[in-house]
């Protein structure tokens, strides 16, 4: 791999996710993505040097220049993840760059929005324990236009397989009843409706795995967090009935698969072992 292009993707990343913050704090909240940056404590207008990605969070020592109030650390995580999300992707279509880069252009620009959105989606219902209507219905819509114009790494119109269109509704239908048999308890509504963009982007098969993976993933990780809550910060209302937004692994669990090219055939002959 070029590793000159790894850092200039990667920076690209980072200004990209820089915006995503503004999406994920202005969304919902009454302000448009227009209008300049500022604090929300002393409400200084930012400088170009103070909303340099990443560089402006470590000179400035994660304090507002104005008034010295801790800036979150959300600001630079979503910039270094949406960096690396970016590198992921140039590996993963790298091929094409040299071969077909109108191509790679295209690959790159389709599913580096769609990680995008879900990038969002998950900060979103980490901080809110929701994730929004407008946009599992965005990247549903998203997912079901690009079922019919890619077919692996190809840009082809064509009629997808009958597996495939349906997809997007076999794996949200065992939730969406869980849901409405536990009356929200189990599981939010919102898991499934993400569901359904998942099951047009990556199939029946894929998909399947993608969701087996965020069980597996979403599973371990609230285990661990739950002990390390109630060793550490001595939380003992934290049980297992806590409530753990499940979008974050869902999106997670769909990088994988598309990454690694994960499917539930992969799966079944690895434990086959």
């Amino acid at each position: 791999m070029n590793t000159a292009l790894m850092i200039i993707f990667f920076l690209f990343g980072t200004i990209i996710g820089s915006f995503l913050n503004v999406v994920i704090l202005r969304y919902r909240s009454g302000r448009t993505l227009q209008g300049r940056s500022m604090c929300f404590s002393c409400g200084k207008t930012l400088t170009w040097f103070e909303l340099v990605p990443i560089g402006s969070f470590v000179t400035q020592k994660g304090k507002c220049a104005g008034c010295g109030t801790h800036i979150s650390w959300q600001y630079p995580i979503i910039e270094a993840v949406t960096g690396f999300l970016f590198v992921a992707l140039y590996i993963r279509f790298a091929y094409l760059l040299t071969q077909i880069p109108l191509l790679f252009a295209v690959l790159f620009g389709y599913y580096g929005f769609i990680f995008c959105l879900l990038l969002v989606m998950s900060v979103y219902d980490l901080k809110h324990k929701i994730l929004p209507d407008g946009m599992t219905m965005l990247f549903a819509s998203v997912a079901l236009i690009g079922m019919f114009l890619f077919k692996g790494d190809a840009l082809i119109l064509h009629i997808p397989s009958g597996w495939d269109c349906v997809a997007g509704l076999l794996l949200p239908a065992p939730f969406s009843l869980l849901w409405l048999v536990s009356k929200g308890k189990w599981m939010g509504l919102g898991d499934a409706k993400l569901m359904i963009g998942i099951g047009f982007m990556l199939g029946l098969s894929a998909g399947t795995a993608a969701i087996l993976l965020s069980f597996w993933i979403g599973a371990g990780v609230s285990i661990l967090g739950i002990l390390g809550l109630a060793l550490f910060a001595k939380q003992k209302a934290v049980s297992l009935k806590t409530a753990i937004p499940f979008g974050p692994f869902l999106a997670f669990g769909t990088l994988l698969v598309f990454l690694f090219s994960v499917n539930i055939e992969s799966i079944t002959q690895f434990f086959a072992r």
